[in-house]
């Protein structure tokens, strides 16, 4: 193999070494089910890396709009409704808000939007929380992920105002292949 060839080869090898080395892995995954007499489903994918956490998927069979996202404190998912995932995950006690504002559970992840045809594409980047009662990221495994039916207002106590939980999935560490 000619020189020049094999340099091209070694180069665009690294590169894509390089790039890959710099993605962080997918420690946990949720399989959303349906809930609240819903149809909704799909998969969210949970990475971290040093400035937070990074959530990602799709979600389908939604209505179009927005819908409320969060974390929840229990990763029971067994109640037609959901219930069963108890309140959004907050360690720090704080009031329910938008995920930036300067008070907001960690669970609090804003909203996502279904499209015309009901998918959402998940793309949610949470900053780390400041505060020394979060243990990380890790700690949201074996918690829940649950939508609601409705756009969370981001203001109203405890939760929102969001409306049912209309999909629920329990997090569970990502297998690495």
């Amino acid at each position: 193999m000619p020189k020049l060839i094999q340099f091209a080869l070694i180069t665009a090898f690294s590169l894509c070494a390089a790039t890959l080395s710099a993605t962080p892995l997918a420690f946990a995954k949720a399989d959303m089910a349906a809930k609240s007499g819903s149809k909704v489903g799909g998969l969210l994918v949970f990475t971290q890396g040093p400035a937070g956490l990074s959530i990602k998927g799709q979600l389908e069979k939604l209505s179009p709009g927005e819908h409320g996202i969060h974390i929840h404190e229990k990763g029971d998912c067994s109640a037609p409704d959901a219930a069963s995932a108890g309140g959004h995950y907050n360690p720090i006690v704080a009031k329910h808000g938008g995920p930036h504002a300067p008070e907001h559970h960690v669970g609090d992840f804003g909203n996502v939007v279904a499209d015309a045809s009901g998918v959402a594409v998940v793309d949610i980047g949470i900053p780390n929380p400041t505060s020394n009662k979060f243990a990380g990221w890790d700690d949201v495994v074996g918690k829940s992920i649950v939508v609601h039916e409705k756009r969370d207002d981001l203001k109203s106590q405890p939760a929102g105002d969001s409306g049912s939980r209309v999909a629920c999935g329990t997090i569970r560490p990502a297998k690495v292949d």
